[in-house]
């Protein structure tokens, strides 16, 4: 029997009431696992509505007892880590290893919002002026709101809601509807943990359910991952509606393997960068630059057997490489992206198309796929494919390396492999790009700094997590104070002064 999942408003489970579902597979099988309802105005209305009745209270919580709560939440979300994993990776497809390290990354965000009694802290300036002493405070926003994406179904969500409620904030949360039961599953530890009902809602929906919550004049602020149309489409309707909003896009994240690099150790970094969750990452490295022919020549010497031989298995796998893609539409267009390239001119050296898992052939598998001699004008470069296809772009030299990423229109993560530290550094000072790794495929900032691309990667002036996240989800007030006692008597016509 397929299970029916539910809102969770107010401190508990909600039937959905829109009349409206879709369907949430098991991609490793194939099969219909669950029907999700898909929100109306009035239901999130409802979570708006319970968020904003419950904020006061919670915004009066001193930083210290939201603190506590966010302590207990990471103890049972340690508790639970197996279970929540093995859910994440039937409903996601990635690999139970995989799985953990989603939880453990948002985790590790919801570590660092248990210092929100010390990030909190404001400034005070003693005798700033005669008998004058000045102060700031930071104050949350009120209700905010998240709208989070399938490939980091529990990583994500902590990376937005665990910052702004330990800021006193009240969130809503609107996960994706291909993969929602973690999500709700944390709301409910949440609670476990000691939050009081209303703070942290989690309402199901589609498009209908995005724009409720960019239009509702009670959220302040709202932050949004995806592809970069819907993070534009977010950032414009919602800023244009009075609320604070960062939005984050899509990626085309570029490693660049210069001559000297260690080439087992490069060819190492890009298969589990680029085939990972089945390249489902938004830090996915998707394009490897080699700079000249002969390193070009040996990186795909040991490049195509390792593709070759990456162990694909069900979501349920400790050992697999990769397990399937998220639905049978995504896999479909993945596989168009494949077939376009060779349109294009690229070498498919690699074809994993026609992959099949013994006893699951009705999941949604592909192997991996790898690309030689691709040009900048190809879509298969310009636009992110989000799945397990390696493109490989040569370059004659170190200064049409460095311009590949810089032009490029998305600006998230980029990496360089080199043994000249010259060239690391003059690499991590002249990239365009947020986040740049050196030696590192990967480059996802931990949680105390803070993760953000650059163009259009990213919209909006604030980052996720770290201490960016903070003053995203607060405002400053600053409060100059000065007693009678010594104040002389008559108006004052003209601007205070530092003189």
């Amino acid at each position: 029997m397929v299970q029916e999942l539910f809102h969770f408003i107010g401190g508990k489970r909600v039937k959905g009431r829109s009349g409206r579902f879709g369907d949430v597979y098991w991609p490793m099988t194939g099969e219909v696992a669950a029907k999700i309802p898909l929100a109306d105005n009035s239901e999130v209305w409802d979570a708006v509505q319970n968020a904003k009745a419950a904020q006061p209270a919670w915004g009066a919580t001193n930083p210290q007892r939201r603190a506590r709560v966010m302590m207990k939440f990471v103890e049972l979300l340690n508790r639970d880590m197996e279970t929540m994993a093995l859910v994440l990776a039937k409903e996601h497809g990635k690999t139970i290893p995989d799985a953990k390290g989603d939880i453990q990354r948002g985790l590790e965000v919801a570590e660092f919002a248990i210092g929100a009694p010390h990030l909190l802290k404001g400034d005070y300036t003693e005798g700033a002026g005669p008998g004058i002493d000045m102060y700031s405070m930071r104050q949350p926003l009120g209700v905010v709101a998240g709208i989070t994406p399938f490939n980091f179904p529990a990583m994500i969500p902590m990376w937005k809601f665990a910052p702004a409620i330990a800021c006193g904030n009240a969130f809503v949360l609107k996960p994706s509807e291909r993969d929602p039961s973690v999500p709700l599953m944390l709301a409910e530890l949440m609670m476990e943990a000691g939050l009081p009902p209303g703070i942290l809602n989690v309402i199901n929906g589609d498009k209908v359910a995005v724009d409720a919550l960019l239009d509702d004049p009670d959220i302040a602020g709202i932050g949004f991952v995806g592809s970069t149309p819907v993070a534009e489409y977010v950032y414009k309707r919602g800023t244009a509606g009075g609320k604070r909003v960062h939005a984050f896009g899509g990626a085309k994240n570029h490693m660049i393997i210069m001559p000297d690099a260690d080439m087992d150790q490069a060819a190492d970094a890009l298969i589990g960068a680029g085939y990972g969750s089945a390249g489902e990452r938004c830090m996915a490295v998707s394009v490897a630059v080699p700079v000249g022919k002969a390193t070009a020549d040996a990186l795909m010497a040991k490049l195509i057997p390792k593709v070759e031989s990456l162990k694909i298995g069900p979501s349920t796998s400790n050992d697999a490489d990769l397990g399937p893609l998220v639905t049978k539409a995504h896999l479909e267009k993945v596989k168009d992206y494949v077939a376009l390239g060779i349109k294009e001119g690229a070498k498919l050296k690699v074809d994993g198309r026609d992959f099949k898992m013994q006893g699951y052939e009705a999941g949604f598998y592909m192997g991996g796929c790898l690309f030689d001699e691709v040009k900048p004008e190809m879509r298969i470069y310009k636009e992110e494919i989000f799945g397990p296809v390696l493109s490989v772009v040569r370059a004659k030299d170190y200064a049409e390396a460095l311009r590949l990423p810089n032009e490029h229109e998305y600006g998230n993560g980029v990496a360089i492999f080199t043994r000249d530290g010259d060239a690391a550094r003059d690499f991590a000072a002249k990239v365009n790009v947020g986040m740049v790794g050196i030696n590192v495929p990967i480059p996802v900032p931990l949680a105390y700094y803070t993760f953000g691309g650059w163009k259009r990667s990213m919209f909006g002036d604030l980052n996720q997590h770290g201490p960016d996240a903070m003053r995203f989800y607060t405002r400053t007030k600053t409060v100059t104070s000065r007693w009678p006692s010594g104040v002389k008597d008559g108006a004052e016509f003209v601007i205070p002064t530092m003189k």
